[in-house]
């Protein structure tokens, strides 16, 4: 099987910067370990606005992400903490 190529939206890398370093790192761990391997295996889809997009977790935050098994593109939409995840993702897809 093909690695995904991950993909990151311009807006993430605010989202990292305020996520603390050792998070970050936990972080950078996930993405290698699921998104590049088997990010439908790993993730949820979202439902109702965000349908269309899947999660993972990783500790209290959330990897927000599109995925296109056709192309094996994995397009990371945002990295936020769980509390303020879905209400950024509502203003990011208008």
């Amino acid at each position: 099987m093909e690695p995904y190529r991950v993909v990151y939206r311009p807006e993430v890398a605010a989202d990292l910067k305020r996520i603390p370093g050792n998070v970050r790192k936990r972080i950078g761990r996930a993405i290698e370990g699921r998104l590049f391997t088997s990010p439908a295996l790993y993730g949820e889809r979202l439902a109702q606005s965000l349908l269309g997009l899947w999660r993972i977790r990783t500790g209290d935050y959330r990897i927000v992400y599109e995925l296109d098994p056709v192309a094996c593109l994995v397009t990371v939409w945002a990295i936020r903490h769980r509390k303020d995840v879905y209400p950024e993702m509502e203003r990011r897809r208008r």
